[in-house]
């Protein structure tokens, strides 16, 4: 038997095969264009994302025969609005999780339902990427196709509508709409009669590890899959990104270096954050997660050492960065503005305290400093959330530098372990299809049999504590400039 993981991102599609055991064997991608049709605007089109599954499938099927899966699964990109009509046609191009038109809408909801209010119902304040404002927005300013909405959907529920005829999501993907109650499991009617939807025009939400139904006859006659491969809800791809990590259960930690930054916790129970410092949302186990997100992490890096040094080995300009001091030099992260725990829009990027003795070696290593402090701030929030971990994860590009990994775990205090698999939301992808069709007992269970810790970071405790004074800076700093970024 087969199972398949699927990885839909932002730039690209990856679907993941593997056989009984979780053992990999193959996987194939395509790319699709993203769209900016005006200023903060980012959209695709959702057929892209169902001709690149077909492509995908496709070529796997000259590999091996599709006809012997038995689930697939899904990571999906988060937040992002897909309206269908009662025809099933698309209406508008998806508005994606990175467009940020819809900062009125998110005033209005924070100002006309309360911040607090928004919290005790959804479990999170509004922001630009969620989903509510995106519908609020198009009908506000698309009343016409607003009009038309039969259906709504987020960017992986419209790939399992096609692939299965079934109208579904998960409790993970639907914690990032806004209109979704977190604690309760269910959609939140108070939010609905605001937006001016109803639950007819929704899907029926299950456990990311649940079988929602099976590929359709239609969808097997064009891929090569039988029509009773059984289609498994999967989740957002944070969340289950995380099952491909591991972090399941009560109190595990992960941390995403990616483009954006992410320090992720596990949690047994539901941890409302009235202040809206982090998300809290359904996990993909069954569970709940709080979540904080630094907008820019490895982007930082990746704009420092590609755009402004035109240099293309990062591990020269690790070496560098490692035997440099950047005394009293400061790097603020903030290049697309922050989300978690300071939730500023506004605020921008730079440089502090430089002097005719720096370098660029110095430079180079306040910028992963700047960026390790924007994760002390979302693990510090965490921590005053009441969660707690004795160690932590690390995936994402990041996790491939030794010096940015050493200087985390000395800046955090914290232990840090590397993995054995990089292709986290395609691997817990199949780590959800094995256990909704009965390979694993939990999703636990699966995430212990595939994933295992590999290379290992202790901190120096001396140097946490010289990096704890300079963080206070790093706090001040902000705190200093932040009016200037209005």
């Amino acid at each position: 038997m087969y199972y398949l993981g699927v990885d839909l991102g932002t730039s690209s599609i990856k679907v993941l095969l593997a056989d009984e055991n979780g053992r990999i064997l193959g996987h194939a991608s395509q790319s699709y264009p993203l769209f900016f049709p005006a200023e903060n605007h980012a959209e695709q089109n959702p057929d892209d994302w169902y001709n690149g599954l077909i492509d995908c499938l496709a070529e796997l099927n000259d590999r091996y025969d599709l006809t012997q899966v038995d689930g697939v699964s899904f990571s999906g990109q988060m937040h992002g609005l897909v309206l269908l009509d009662r025809d099933d046609l698309v209406i508008r191009p998806a508005i994606l999780w990175n467009d940020n038109r819809t900062t009125r809408e998110c005033a209005h909801l924070n100002q006309a339902i309360g911040r607090e209010k928004l919290v005790e119902w959804t479990g999170n304040i509004a922001f630009t990427g969620f989903t509510a404002p995106k519908i609020l927005w198009v009908k506000n300013n698309e009343p016409e196709n607003f009009n038309r909405i039969a259906r709504i959907m987020l960017p992986k529920d419209y790939l399992i509508y096609k692939m299965s005829d079934v109208f579904a999501s998960d409790v993970s993907d639907c914690s990032g709409t806004l209109y979704f109650d977190v604690a309760g499991g269910r959609w939140s009617q108070p939010i609905l009669e605001i937006l001016g939807i109803s639950q007819d025009q929704l899907p029926q939400v299950y456990q990311s590890y649940e079988v929602v139904g099976t590929v359709s006859p239609t969808f097997a006659a064009k891929t090569g899959l039988p029509p009773t491969a059984r289609v498994v809800a999967g989740g957002g791809d944070q969340a289950v990104g995380a099952v491909g990590t591991g972090t399941v259960g009560d109190g595990r930690m992960s941390i995403s270096l990616g483009t954006s930054g992410v320090v992720f916790v596990s949690s047994a129970r539901y941890n409302r954050i009235e202040s809206g410092a982090l998300h809290s949302f359904c996990h993909a186990d069954g569970r709940y997660h709080m979540m904080g997100v630094m907008l820019s992490a490895a982007g930082s890096n990746d704009w420092w050492v590609r755009s402004i040094l035109r240099e293309t080995d990062y591990a020269q300009t690790d070496a560098g960065a490692a035997s440099a001091e950047a005394d009293g030099l400061f790097f603020l992260p903030y290049l697309t503005g922050e989300r978690s725990p300071i939730n500023d829009p506004l605020a921008r990027g730079c440089f502090f305290g430089m002097t005719a003795a720096h370098t660029r070696d110095d430079m180079s290593r306040a910028v992963l400093e700047g960026i390790n402090f924007g994760l002390l701030d979302c693990y510090l929030a965490m921590k005053e959330a009441g969660a707690s971990a004795k160690f932590a994860r690390v995936i994402g590009g990041g996790a491939k530098s030794p010096t940015w990994l050493q200087m985390l775990s000395d800046i955090l205090g914290l232990e840090l372990r590397t993995i054995n698999t990089a292709e986290g939301g395609g691997l817990g992808a199949i780590i959800l299809a094995m256990t909704g069709c009965g390979r694993f007992a939990t999703v636990e269970a699966g995430c212990a049999a595939l994933i295992k810790d590999v290379d290992r970071y202790q901190p120096n405790m001396a140097e946490n504590a010289r990096y704890a004074a300079k963080f206070h800076r790093f706090k001040q700093l902000y705190g200093a400039v932040k009016g200037l970024f209005q």
